[in-house]
């Protein structure tokens, strides 16, 4: 509680008493002498605001129970202890200390004894006095550090760790119990919290009312005249006038030849009107002197032609035609026939309706609104200039045209065909379960293998040395001996193919592993794109995150690039380095399948909408050309290895064979030339030509259909 202010009687008897107070208590411990705490009230004005530390009370300077300029109360909160005047020499009552003084005198007394209790404020202006910042990051933005954990380097060049953020609701409990947290201020350059003092509040109070920060600023000092005018005949000086102020200036004479030259070039016009245009027009007048007005594009709208002699009401007779004339008018064509045939009536007022009023007015307002208001220069071009010149396909053979040989065989829809790399054979997969071996020459099938599952995929090793053929079936990859080559041959791939039935090395560390390389065995199956190496029976799975179902893949011919194809997008990751090299965007409904350029640089994408797109991967991630050829869905698609030729088979029953050279100048695009459409095989259940495969040494094409048959055909 304070402590009601006393007469100036007991001034020097609460002043001893308050010393003696302090002394007591300065052995105390800092918390306990946190309670005895004294709050100067220096009033800048009537309308400052003190806040004291112990419980945020607030005490208003000017008022009837405020304290005069130069007092200074001592709180004293503990066991209830009264409050005391530390200094009270001050003091002075009004209303209830009986002073006997008028509010007026009090105000003027106050104000007198504010001006002479106020402290003067020493500043320095050196630089040395100035506290350096904790962070060293200068004119640096704070939001280049939003993903660091780290704000900014002090002085000895170590990072400043950020603090960690308390929670909302806890900061504002914790606010609500601490009394001086109106105070506190969040700098984020220094990521701290910073409690302004008692002179800092006042500062801020003074600049928000416009007043300037230190209180003993006077905004109305006296003038100081610094220039001694004694003895002075001229105001500054006396020295004669230069000689710079006689000469012409040189940038003057500049500005006038730029002005000359406009006034001659015409940019500046001197009393020019604008050309006013009349405001009346002839309504039947001829425009042709309106096209100078409005330019050479502009076209008048048409007027009707104005009334002559046969339009009159009474014309001569030479003007009306004889009853003879008016019946040869109906033999006569529509577009021929007069509109208006001249009548003769004794008085204007027998003038009967016009019958064709309506149906003039209705044209005459369409050719008002119809008419072109400009001249378009109309272009001839030839539509035969607009195709593109193309090379005669006589020049580009040789292709395959004709069917030469079949396969039967199966007794299903061969899904999948697959070519030896010496040409010699050719495997073949179908939905009856088997897989078999033709001599692509003869016709002849040399081996059949009875899976007992529909056979999805099949493909020979790339290497002829090692006649391995891979099948996939359901869930399983099976890798068969097809038996040929010579016997030094066989040996090496009986070795290449046995599997050890001992524990892998990859289970040392109790990992899963993804597949497992068994004997003849059914293996469970697993949704990614998976890498088997034959010569070390490893499998790994590629290690990018798939986005979205993959439809197809292939290997790069002589780069370690793998490309994976989505339904929407196709992409393109480098092996060794472990990263995405370029994402395609088809813009089709759904990827089918895709073919890889021998070069390498250049890919074909087929589609469920009959689209097939060229991408070439040095131009952009857009198709090169989208060429839409099918009706229906693009099951596969093919380049020849040797030959600038590819194809591609789709649900129609047809196969497409282009033209597709690509150039080693990099200046020029690649050329695309339809070349033949195959026909030949059979609808079945809806379905077409499931695959196609090109000879890897001639230009031959095997296609293999949804009727059971395995065509060849031949150039």
């Amino acid at each position: 509680m304070k402590v009601p202010k006393r007469s100036s009687r007991h001034k020097n008897v609460q002043k001893e008493e308050a010393k003696k107070l302090i002394e007591q208590k300065e052995g105390r411990s800092e918390e306990e002498a946190e309670d005895f705490v004294e709050s100067p009230v220096v009033s800048d004005d009537d309308d400052d605001e003190e806040f004291s530390d112990d419980d945020g009370s607030l005490s208003v300077s000017g008022s009837e129970d405020g304290h005069l300029p130069g007092e200074e109360d001592v709180f004293v909160s503990s066991d209830g202890e009264d409050s005391f005047d530390a200094k009270s020499d001050d003091v002075s009552g009004n209303g209830a200390s009986g002073s006997g003084r008028d509010d007026t005198e009090h105000d003027k007394d106050e104000d007198a004894e504010s001006d002479n209790s106020r402290p003067v404020v020493e500043e320095s202006d050196s630089s040395e006095d100035e506290v350096a910042p904790r962070n060293t990051v200068g004119d640096v933005p704070l939001e280049w550090y939003t993903e660091e954990e780290h704000i900014g380097y002090d002085l000895a060049g170590k990072k400043i760790k950020k603090k960690e953020r308390q929670d909302k609701l806890d900061s504002f409990l914790a606010s609500v119990d601490d009394s001086k947290n109106w105070r506190k201020i969040y700098d984020e350059y220094n990521d701290e919290e910073v409690e302004l003092t008692k002179e800092e509040v006042k500062v801020i109070k003074r600049l928000l009312k416009g007043k300037a920060p230190h209180a003993d600023f006077d905004p109305y000092a006296p003038y100081v005249d610094w220039f001694s005018w004694d003895d002075s005949k001229h105001p500054l000086s006396s020295a004669p006038e230069p000689k710079r102020r006689f000469i012409p200036s040189k940038w003057e004479s500049k500005k006038v030849v730029q002005y000359v030259r406009a006034i001659r070039k015409g940019l500046i016009k001197f009393d020019e009107k604008p050309k006013e245009e009349p405001s009346a027009y002839l309504l039947w007048g001829d425009d042709s002197t309106a096209i100078d007005r409005q330019g050479l594009a502009y076209i008048p709208a048409p007027k009707p032609k104005l009334p002559g002699h046969e339009e009159s009401y009474n014309p001569s007779l030479e003007y009306i035609p004889t009853q003879e004339e008016i019946n040869s008018y109906q033999l006569m064509y529509e577009e021929d026939r007069p509109k208006f045939i001249p009548k003769r009536f004794t008085s204007l007022r027998s003038v009967p309706a016009y019958e064709k009023a309506v149906n003039e007015n209705f044209g005459r307002c369409l050719d008002l609104y119809l008419c072109p208001r400009a001249r378009k220069k109309r272009i001839n071009i030839d539509p035969e200039s607009l195709k593109p010149k193309l090379p005669s396909r006589k020049d580009l053979r040789p292709y395959p045209t004709s069917c030469y040989l079949e396969y039967k065989g199966h007794k299903g829809p061969v899904v999948s065909i697959s070519t030896e790399s010496t040409g010699q054979w050719i495997a073949s997969g179908s939905t009856d379960g088997t897989v078999r071996i033709w001599e692509v020459e003869t016709g002849r099938c040399i081996r059949i293998w009875e899976l007992g599952e529909s056979v999805h995929h099949v493909s020979w090793n790339p290497l002829p040395e090692r006649p391995i053929l891979a099948v996939c079936k359901g869930e399983d990859v099976y890798l068969l001996n097809t038996g040929l080559g010579n016997a030094e041959e066989q040996k090496s791939l009986e070795e290449l193919l046995r599997v050890e039935t001992g524990p892998s090395p990859d289970d040392s560390d109790n990992d899963k592993t993804i597949v497992n390389w068994v004997q003849d065995d059914k293996i469970g199956g697993f949704r990614a794109v998976l890498i088997h190496l034959l010569s070390k029976k490893q499998t790994q799975r590629i290690p990018f995150k798939l986005h979205g179902l993959p439809v197809s893949t292939a290997f790069h011919p002589s780069r370690s690039v793998f490309f994976i194809s989505t339904k929407k997008n196709i992409r393109v990751y480098d092996l060794l380095k472990q990263k995405l090299i370029k994402k395609l965007e088809t813009g089709v409904r759904e990827v089918s399948s895709i073919a890889v350029h021998p070069g390498g640089d250049n890919l074909i994408v087929g589609s469920r909408d009959g689209k097939l797109c060229w991408f070439d991967m040095d131009l952009s991630s857009q198709p090169y050309r989208v060429l839409k050829c099918h009706p229906k869905d693009v099951n596969r698609v093919a380049f020849h290895r040797s030959y600038p030729l590819f194809a591609s088979s789709s649900d129609d029953c047809t196969a497409y064979v282009f033209h597709g050279m690509v150039y080693s100048d990099l200046n020029q695009n690649p050329l695309i030339v339809p070349l033949e459409i195959l026909r030949g095989h059979g609808s079945e259940n809806g379905r077409g030509v499931m695959d196609c495969k090109f000879h890897p040494r001639q230009p031959w094409l095997f296609t293999a259909g949804a009727d059971s048959v395995i065509k060849l055909y031949c150039h």
